[in-house]
């Protein structure tokens, strides 16, 4: 103390301590689904860098590969062959009338129709010459001239030297060029011969013999009509004629050919893949929608608890089948009961019956749909549950029946969730690979749509099916691995598209609905 005063002793102030923050339930789960979230956003886009990474490059090289074709002849030659093969195709139509009458038409008409089929196919004999004599010094002219740019691919193909060898281009260029006349010669040939087979034409008996060599004849008719312009073709080509550089986006986009691994020119267009892919989706779907849509409805709101018991762990137990099961299952069955039922007297009323090829787009699209009904019924079944039940309850105070109650009540209030198990069941579909591998046949072409709905019963490839089928015997980072992975980019681009537009529909219709 000083001078009678307490010692006043100062205390520090009193801080409150931070509060501890505590992880409820709620938090965690937030925190799970939240990273799970962003893990599918990254791999996402490491999916998309990936593609687009692995794809880059393959516009540069398919350039320079139809600058290659068109300076060494190839593209004159081919306008050639597109003549002998057109000729082919109508040859093997041929055949095809003559199975279709082999069951009805005695043996002495056939017998006519062999040798009026023979006289057809030899017509074009001196075509077929003027495209391999051609053909020849097109592929010397293609290799030396690859050689000569750095390009080894063709001499290590073949085992011979990479030095590049002399040529003299224009002398090639003009040795090729008088195959014109030759050609015009040989397609005027081929008119007076194939007019006077069809002069006398084989005495068919049976209406639809008839028919089918009529419109047989058609085709021809506009073969030779064209025969003329062919030449003039020939005789307008310029090897040194510009190839401007979206001809290299138009050609894989729009290109009718997927042709690889050829010693004569690749080609790249994806056209013939994507019609195989939508074609069997159609085929699937068509089959699908039906039967998964229509089944959930009726174990939704009609079956007994005791159908619901029976039919519903049953329908969902076929997704646990393997695909390469269903694969065996269409080849050993689907296809050769579709081809057997085409062949009996029982429907030769329909016009594209009998039918050749046991794989084709509706033996895939079968299996396909088998696959795709666990899926599409499992969705719409629990969209149809959802449907508030006072909706319902309101339908049948208003006098409704059950009918008019699921029609105008719970299918429109749980069509969004139906249209999401369609879009599902269509992502099940596109992306099968095995099953197209085994049952759609794996031709690359265009079915032929003049036969109407003869074309599903065709052979096709597919876009999963190419990938899986020719990605391990290509060259990293050679064209044709780019150009798998550019069907791969447009894969990819075709299931965004379909689900941006599904939403966008889902939402006017609620919209509307609202």
């Amino acid at each position: 103390m000083i001078d009678g005063m307490a010692e006043v002793v100062a205390t520090p102030p009193i801080v409150a301590p931070l509060p501890v923050r505590r992880w409820r339930a709620d938090d965690l789960i937030k925190a799970f689904f939240g990273s799970n979230a962003l893990i599918a956003v990254v791999v996402l886009g490491l999916i998309t860098i990936f593609l687009f990474r692995e794809g880059f490059g393959f516009f540069g090289q398919n350039l320079r590969n139809i600058r290659l074709y068109r300076r060494a002849g190839l593209e004159y030659v081919d306008i050639i062959r597109d003549a002998a093969n057109a000729h082919a195709a109508l040859s093997r139509g041929l055949n095809l009338v003559q199975k279709s009458a082999q069951s009805t038409e005695s043996a002495d008409t056939l017998a006519q129709f062999d040798q009026f089929s023979a006289a057809f196919s030899d017509s074009a004999d001196n075509l077929n010459g003027l495209v391999s004599d051609a053909g020849e010094k097109a592929v010397t002219l293609r290799d030396a001239l690859a050689l000569r740019a750095g390009d080894t691919d063709h001499a290590t193909e073949s085992g011979e030297s990479t030095e590049a060898a002399p040529v003299d281009e224009a002398a090639t260029i003009a040795a090729l060029r008088t195959n014109t006349d030759a050609f015009a010669t040989a397609s005027a040939a081929v008119t007076t011969t194939v007019r006077g087979l069809l002069s006398t034409p084989p005495p068919f008996q049976t209406a639809k013999a008839k028919r089918a060599f009529e419109r047989w004849t058609k085709k021809v008719d506009s073969y030779l009509a064209g025969l003329p312009a062919t030449t003039e073709k020939l005789r307008a080509w310029n090897p040194d004629s510009p190839v401007p550089a979206y001809r290299a986006v138009t050609g894989f986009l729009f290109g009718r050919e997927w042709m690889t691994a050829s010693f004569w020119q690749d080609w790249y267009g994806i056209i013939p893949l994507l019609v195989g892919s939508l074609m069997v989706s159609i085929v699937a779907l068509a089959l699908a929608v039906p039967f998964g849509v229509a089944s959930a409805i009726y174990v939704s709101e009609v079956a007994s608890p005791a159908e619901k018991r029976l039919i519903k762990p049953y329908v969902e137990f076929i997704a646990a089948i393997p695909s390469v099961v269903l694969g065996f299952f269409g080849i050993a069955v689907v296809g050769e009961t579709v081809r057997q039922l085409s062949q009996s007297r029982f429907l030769h009323w329909v016009g594209f019956f009998p039918i050749s090829e046991r794989l084709n787009i509706f033996t895939a699209g079968s299996l396909l749909a088998l696959m795709a009904v666990p899926t599409i019924f499992t969705l719409a079944e629990d969209a149809l549950r959802n449907v508030p039940r006072g909706f319902v309850e309101a339908s049948y105070a208003l006098g409704g029946n059950r009918l008019q109650t699921i029609g105008r009540v719970i299918v429109p209030a749980s069509l969004s969730g139906i249209v999401s198990a369609v879009l599902l069941g269509f992502g099940r579909v596109v992306g099968e690979t095995m099953v197209v591998l085994l049952c759609a046949g794996n031709r690359i072409a265009i079915p032929d749509f003049t036969q109407g709905l003869g074309a599903f019963f065709q052979p096709v490839h597919t876009m999963t099916g190419i990938i899986a089928q020719e990605m391990g015997e290509v060259v990293r980072g050679g064209i044709h691995y780019r150009a798998l992975f550019m069907v791969g980019l447009v894969l990819f681009a075709i299931t965004l598209a379909t689900n941006y537009c599904a939403q966008k529909l889902v939402r006017r219709y609620r919209m509307a609905i609202g």
